[in-house]
């Protein structure tokens, strides 16, 4: 049989269950997963001093601490070759399982094409994989209530559209719902969207609303479509775990198509659809919200349940309230995750913006953190890159990501250069503040050449080569490059004394003359 690939996350979500107190029977029916595979790992967190019900965990969390120690994780979980012979056949069984029963296909099979597998594989293989083709009973088993405080249910559902009065917009109205599965008592929020922001907004305003936490939470299962696909990968997307982190509740999703593994919400969104939504008029969201909380509170939590024949609110009150988790002191700071690519010029794009990223990392995927204020490059589970968020459209770049000869240009800005040429000479200085005075972006480069002329031919030369080309009345870069190689800077220019001429007498010819006079009488004296 095929040995099942676990990632880093599949294990740090076993191990996050079982460090709860969970027993082992209890996780493998939530998470679908062997006991023996939960016990393998939850030996080797024991063996590491962790302990059910102790502690808090890992500091830096699970699925680092999973990273760190399994490192060769990602390799494991090839296919067994009895599995990739059967996949051959995938389209043909499940064609034939439509009219006739698995051992009818393996003869058949066996007879027709060839087929060695034994009809014991044969069966597994079906089991496991084409569980959705096999005909089975359809019991339904009621569900005992868990404890106060242990679980609340979550889900998405449909009430409808709404026309909004001021823009003339039809739009999809879905409702929010979060159910307290001992108490019944119910928190509704109307959306217009379903992606990550809506879906931890509603959930710190469900918390806050019952003004505690429950220690597990439902939600549905991501692959039934109830959300957008951008909400969750396969497992759990990291902005929820990082909201589970921070309030402390575990997220145990309801298996695909299995409704009945969350049947409190399911009853709750057509109970919500019928006596809340239909034959209402709204004219806003807020209108909406703020008619739920009401609804919730006086209406639904007052009602008479058919299940615990006990009112929600009073039952919430009395018990389950005292039974939840404390909220935590600090706010949950909201937060987008996304996957980027580094690209060849050292940035990913996110958010409508650019981000700059360390250039060892060109090419690969990382993941990506974003708040209101910052955003944060994750590769494996270690933070790479932080930045202050700028507007859409903009870039955001640390020239030190870049490598060192490709970043030189960008940092040597015409105020280094100026710093630079000042401590090399004044005649330095002076050619390269006459290069960066007339045009300081195009001229840059030349100022940084003669910069750069210090390192082959010294100091003192290259400050003698820049008073020579001043003389010459040529500041520039190949002329002080020109000195430099021929040798000229060691030659002193005699420079001619530049001839005074008199001024002009421009007051007239009589003051001309009595002037000359008065010459002429001192003279005598």
């Amino acid at each position: 049989m095929a040995r099942r690939s676990f990632a880093v996350r599949d294990i740090a979500e076993i191990l996050e269950h079982w460090h709860r107190g969970r027993s082992i029977q209890g996780v493998a029916r939530s998470l679908g997963v062997d006991r023996k595979t939960i016990k393998k790992y939850a030996d080797l967190a024991k063996a590491a001093g962790f302990r059910p019900k102790e502690g808090s965990g890992p500091p830096e969390g699970w699925p680092t601490w999973v990273d760190r120690t399994l490192p060769g994780i990602r390799e494991r979980g090839r296919l067994h070759p009895t599995v990739r012979e059967l996949e051959g056949y995938r389209k043909q069984i499940e064609a034939m399982l439509a009219e006739v029963l698995p051992t009818v296909v393996w003869r058949r099979l066996k007879r027709e094409k060839g087929l060695e597998v034994s009809l014991t594989s044969f069966r597994r293989y079906v089991h496991r994989y084409m569980p959705e083709h096999l005909k089975r009973p359809q019991i339904t088993v009621r569900r005992p209530d868990p404890p106060p405080g242990e679980e609340a249910q979550v889900d998405y559902g449909f009430l409808g559209m709404w026309m909004d009065p001021w823009t003339g917009k039809r739009c999809m109205v879905h409702a929010f719902t979060m159910v307290l599965a001992y108490s019944r008592h119910l928190f509704v929020r109307i959306v217009f969207r379903m992606d990550q922001q809506a879906w931890l907004e509603c959930h710190v305003a469900a918390l806050d609303f019952f003004g505690g936490v429950p220690r597990r939470m439902v939600p549905d299962n991501l692959k039934t479509g109830v959300l957008t696909p951008d909400l969750y990968d396969p497992r759990f997307n990291r902005s929820y775990q990082e909201l589970a982190h921070h309030y402390g509740f575990l997220i145990d999703p309801a298996r695909a198509g299995k409704p009945q593994d969350k049947p409190r919400v399911e009853r709750a969104i057509p109970v919500v659809r019928e006596d809340f939504w239909k034959g209402r008029a709204f004219s806003s969201l807020v209108e909406m919200n703020a008619g739920l909380l009401t609804w919730c509170r006086e209406e639904a939590g007052q009602r008479i349940h058919g299940t615990t024949r006990q009112r929600p609110m009073e039952l919430f009150r009395l018990v389950e309230e005292k039974a939840l988790l404390p909220l935590p002191d600090q706010p949950f700071e909201l937060a987008d995750w996304t996957r980027a690519k580094v690209a060849r010029d050292c940035h990913i794009q996110v958010g409508g913006a650019w981000y700059s990223a360390p250039y060892q990392h060109v090419g690969k995927m990382v993941e990506v953190r974003l708040t209101t204020k910052l955003v944060q490059c994750y590769l494996d589970y270690e933070l790479i890159k932080t930045h202050a968020r700028v507007p859409k459209g903009r870039r955001s770049t640390d020239w030190a990501d870049y490598p060192p000869d490709k970043a030189a240009f960008f940092l040597r800005t015409p105020d280094w250069c100026r710093r630079q040429a000042a401590g090399l000479g004044h005649g330095v200085a002076a050619v390269v503040n006459a290069l960066l005075d007339e045009h300081a972006l195009h001229h840059l480069r030349q100022a940084q050449g003669v910069l750069r002329l210090a390192e082959k031919y010294g100091d003192r030369r290259l400050d003698a080569a820049c008073h020579r080309a001043l003389s010459f009345g040529d500041p520039a870069y190949r002329t002080v490059k020109t000195i430099l190689e021929r040798g000229l800077d060691a030659k002193v220019e005699t420079i001619a004394p530049t001839p005074t001429l008199a001024g002009a007498f421009l007051r007239g010819p009589q003051e001309l003359m009595a002037s000359l006079a008065s010459s002429e009488e001192a003279r005598r004296d």
